[in-house]
């Protein structure tokens, strides 16, 4: 058998992209195999590590609802502390990140491979944010307070200024209640002496002419 280049060949070095294939699918499951125990290491060391803050989790406050404690199923397994923060595995699958986001970027608490310091850096990261709720439970608390009782004079003073005011009782002077009677009979007396006045001018008059 002759190629287009003169040379004789053998059918065992003519080339099948159907063998070509073969091998690529081949190499990508193997790396797809790797890829699937490295996770599964890293969701292993996460396991472990949630089994040793399950107590710690246990003792927070039922009506604290802002941790989470749960290992999410992705491409990358993390141990989510919180909804910012959250425990990784760094690329050697060996070492834990406890990492937070924040406004200023991601920030890295603790890198370590030891497991017990890891469990207890995020043991007091935890008593720490419950430490911060109490207070500003409480910081609301006195806040409500304040405006309590600035806002009770308000009301009192609201209440005072629609309650019609009393009108002190009026004491009648003696003089004052007999004025009217006194006028009467000096009226009357008044009257008596003009008419008498008036008859003796009279008389004078005819009697004199």
């Amino acid at each position: 058998m002759t190629d287009a280049s003169g040379r004789q060949g053998s059918p065992s070095n003519v080339r099948h992209l159907a063998d070509a294939i073969r091998k690529v699918r081949l190499a990508e499951a193997e790396r797809a195999d790797v890829v699937v125990e490295l996770r599964d290491a890293e969701r292993a060391r996460l396991d472990l590590l949630a089994d040793e803050l399950r107590g710690v989790f246990a003792e927070v406050p039922e009506d604290d609802d802002q941790f989470v404690a749960q290992i999410d199923t992705g491409s990358q397994p993390r141990f989510w502390i919180d909804m910012t923060s959250f425990v990784s595995m760094a690329r050697d699958r060996r070492t834990y990140r406890f990492l937070k986001d924040t406004r200023l970027g991601r920030t890295v608490i603790l890198e370590t491979a030891d497991l017990d310091d890891m469990a207890d850096c995020v043991m007091h990261y935890v008593a720490e944010r419950i430490i911060e709720r109490d207070r500003a439970l409480e910081g609301d608390w006195l806040l409500r307070r304040a405006a309590a009782q600035a806002e009770t004079p308000r009301r009192e003073r609201r209440r005072i200024g629609r309650e019609p005011a009393v009108e002190a009782p009026t004491v009648v002077a003696p003089a004052t209640a007999v004025a009217p009677t006194g006028w009467i009979v000096a009226a009357f007396l008044a009257g008596i002496l003009v008419g008498v006045v008036a008859l003796l001018a009279y008389a004078w008059v005819h009697v004199g002419g």
